[in-house]
């Protein structure tokens, strides 16, 4: 069986020590490549092409600034991160630019193995309390359905485009909600252009003014169609 290889990255010798003493517990699993910042990361991962990268947050040169490089050039490597932040500008930065999970260092050890298996089966990395986190934040800018009844009768939009216009209620610019969503801004704008013309608007501005005024949003005890 060929072996599934790690790159390892952190800036503490040490706990480089200990996690790879923790991967290769596992027969399976093969240390390829051990580095001390976020640019040698970047440029082992180019070379060796690794199955999983365990990156460190919070090294020299960010670990987030190497996933987004890593998840653009290797986009077949899957990538977690390990680190002990626990502060949501770490761990949704580094969702965002693609990682495929996010561990904390304070975990059992016996753990990673089994943390890189589910990486490289599509399946997310998080421990339990993150995951909590993870779904508030999702509950926060995921828009419920909503009945818009003076724009011009019910107007249905896509999900992405309700997600969009809520990014956009909260000031977010083109360019923020397209690194935000891993789209290109070409792409929001599109979206955006969509969501005005099915509004009944003239521009996103008056667009935003009248659903401020208008939208109903769903009850919290559940979500309601745009046809009730």
């Amino acid at each position: 069986m060929t072996p599934i290889r790690v790159l390892l990255a952190d800036d503490h010798a040490p706990t480089r020590a200990d996690v790879r003493e923790a991967i290769e517990t596992d027969p399976e699993l093969l240390v390829c490549a051990e580095v001390g910042d976020a640019p040698a990361a970047v440029e082992a991962a180019l070379r060796e092409q690794p199955d999983v990268c365990l990156l460190d947050v919070r090294m020299p040169g960010s670990g987030v600034a190497a996933v987004w490089e890593i998840s653009a050039r290797c986009p077949q490597t899957r990538i977690v991160m390990l680190t002990i932040s626990t502060e949501e500008v770490d761990l949704f930065g580094a969702l965002r630019a693609g990682a495929d999970g996010y561990l904390l260092k304070d975990m059992n050890p016996d753990r990673i193995p089994a943390a890189i298996h589910d990486a490289v089966a599509g399946r997310a990395a998080l421990p339990r309390a993150l995951t909590t986190r993870v779904i508030e934040e999702f509950r926060d800018t995921a828009p419920r359905w909503r009945s818009v009844g003076t724009l011009g009768g019910h107007a249905r939009l896509t999900s992405r485009e309700w997600e969009i216009v809520a990014l956009l209620r909260r000031g977010l610019s083109t360019r923020q909600i397209a690194r935000r969503l891993l789209l290109s801004p070409a792409t929001v704008r599109s979206h955006i252009a969509a969501a005005v013309r099915k509004l009944g608007a003239t521009d996103r501005e008056s667009m935003i003014r009248q659903l401020d005024e208008n939208v109903i949003e769903a009850e919290p005890g559940g979500p309601q169609s745009p046809d009730s």
